[in-house]
């Protein structure tokens, strides 16, 4: 299944997509697949698979606690790609950073990521412009390079994504890095009104999943009215540190926080 087809599928079902994200290799390589089970229990559509990073410019500080410590375990690509592979009966979404990719070149990448079951690519350090690339690589392959679309992002850059987009552009809500917040950003409506109005002048259909500071159930339902998808990260990366070495009771946890999260993603 494409993510394009996950979307029309949540779509026939009156649904919008709970997209979750972890970080490989966190708290270890052997804890990431029960994680990952604990969130597909709770009804994550798509989970976002983070492949650490020395220098993650997006990422806020649970977030980049989470890589550090990852990378100190020893998570590299070939680790990362077993683990991916581990990870079955759910869309998976890697998200890392464009130095990695071109370290291991990037053809072998996005195969790599096809064998291990993933169906597109967030590089939130490649710039629309310099995309080509690895967009023509994806393209050889079923595999969606999925672009950021923020509100600085102007008019220009935009009809520029949306041409090239694919998956699901992930419409970053504020400025700033990802960490979880108390309430949402009022730069978030204005901004998807900006993109649906291009994106019907351009008659193109990506499906549009908001991220950054989203943490609560009431945070998906308001975002779920205007986009078709949440993504939530940080909030989830916090759950498994607090809950760190609770075991079972950690996954029942996980699971039932997805499970609120899911609950308000139907419309």
């Amino acid at each position: 299944m494409t993510l394009a087809d996950k979307f029309n599928e949540l779509n026939s079902r009156r649904e919008k997509a709970l997209i979750g994200f972890i970080t490989a290799g966190y708290p270890d390589a052997d804890a990431t697949p029960k994680i990952a089970g604990a969130l597909m229990r709770g009804g994550v559509d798509i989970l976002e698979l983070g492949l650490p990073f020395s220098d993650p410019i997006a990422d806020g500080v649970t977030i980049q606690r989470a890589s550090e410590r990852s990378l100190r375990a020893g998570m590299n690509p070939d680790a990362y790609f077993d683990v991916a592979s581990a990870i079955k009966g759910v869309e998976k979404v890697c998200l890392t950073y464009y130095n990695l990719i071109l370290q291991r070149g990037l053809e072998q990448f996005v195969n790599d990521c096809e064998s291990a079951g993933i169906s597109g690519i967030i590089v939130p350090d490649l710039p629309v412009e310099e995309s080509e690339p690895l967009l023509n690589v994806c393209s050889r392959y079923e595999t969606d390079l999925i672009f950021l679309i923020a509100p600085t992002t102007t008019e220009k850059r935009m009809v520029k994504i949306l041409h090239a987009a694919a998956g699901f552009i992930y419409v970053v809500s504020l400025l700033g890095v990802t960490g979880a917040r108390e309430r949402l950003s009022d730069a978030i409506a204005p901004l998807i009104s900006r993109i649906r109005e291009q994106k019907s002048a351009m008659k193109i259909t990506v499906p549009l999943a908001v991220g950054f500071g989203i943490s609560k159930p009431e945070h998906v339902r308001t975002v779920c009215q205007l986009a078709d998808g949440a993504i939530v990260g940080s909030a989830i990366i916090r759950m498994i540190e607090e809950g760190e070495g609770s075991g079972k009771n950690l996954m029942q946890k996980l699971e039932d926080f997805v499970k609120s999260l899911k609950a308000a993603t139907v419309v």
